[in-house]
């Protein structure tokens, strides 16, 4: 009985067929559903790997640095990109932490580009925000010291992962070497810390940036700030790093 129902329904279909085509009407092909079938499975894929890298950013999936860097006195220079910035930063503050939080991995990306140079001033104008007072500057002497170590674009990052709170004694020395230990620094990482060596290079950088007007909004410098040819950008406009990139 199966066999005669799809005989019936064959002569069915090829007879109404047969008037469709003598009305001048083409009979619409029996559709193909394996390519809709393949670009669905696809679709899902894209989806699948465009949500894992949505799902990668949101729990702070961080860029791996491969640029280089060098300092000279209290400075840093990081890249060799056209774009060229100047970043003003207390490793004590706390929207310094914020921008480094927003911006981090996009200023990573670009020096690992090639498209961009940041020199760094890791200042201390927020020494006495510590208890006992100076951790600022021991920070910014640990970055420093950091450089000839070979460790210096993780140990930025390091610095502001693991920020005290303003009010705390901040990071012992031994922790910041430990953080050096853990990162791989090379030569006397431990020595250079303990002693402090740059203090008087980032005491002097610190006053250079303070009174400079072109760094300052209303008279006042605060961090970050960020410098392009000298004179401070509003961090206001979240499209600052792509207008400096070109």
């Amino acid at each position: 009985m199966a066999g005669g129902s799809r005989a019936e329904k064959q002569r069915k279909q090829e007879a109404a067929q047969r008037r469709l085509a003598a009305a001048g009407i083409q009979a619409p092909q029996k559709r193909n559903r394996t390519p809709m079938i393949v670009v669905a499975v696809v679709i899902v894929l894209a989806v699948a790997v465009g949500g894992a890298v949505l799902i990668a950013r949101a729990l702070g999936a961080d860029v791996e640095p491969t640029y280089t860097a060098k300092a000279d006195g209290a400075v840093v220079t990081a890249g060799t990109g056209p774009a060229v910035i100047d970043v003003y930063q207390d490793y004590i503050c706390p929207s310094c932490e914020r921008f480094e939080e927003r911006y981090g991995n996009d200023i990573t990306t670009a020096l690992n580009e090639g498209r961009l140079t940041v020199r760094f001033h890791p200042i201390a104008i927020l020494d006495e925000q510590s208890n006992p007072a100076g951790y600022s500057t021991r920070a910014a002497n640990a970055a420093l010291c950091a450089v000839p170590a070979g460790i210096f674009p993780r140990y930025h990052k390091k610095l502001f992962d693991e920020q005290p709170a303003e009010g705390s004694a901040g990071l012992s020395n031994e922790q910041l070497i430990q953080f050096g230990t853990e990162l791989g620094a090379q030569g006397d990482f431990a020595g250079c810390v303990q002693g402090n060596s740059h203090a008087d290079a980032i005491a002097k950088e610190t006053d250079k940036a303070t009174k400079d007007p072109a760094l300052q909004t209303e008279g006042r410098f605060g961090t970050p700030t960020v410098a392009i040819d000298g004179k401070k950008i509003d961090l206001n406009d979240t499209s600052w790093l792509q207008k400096a990139l070109g």
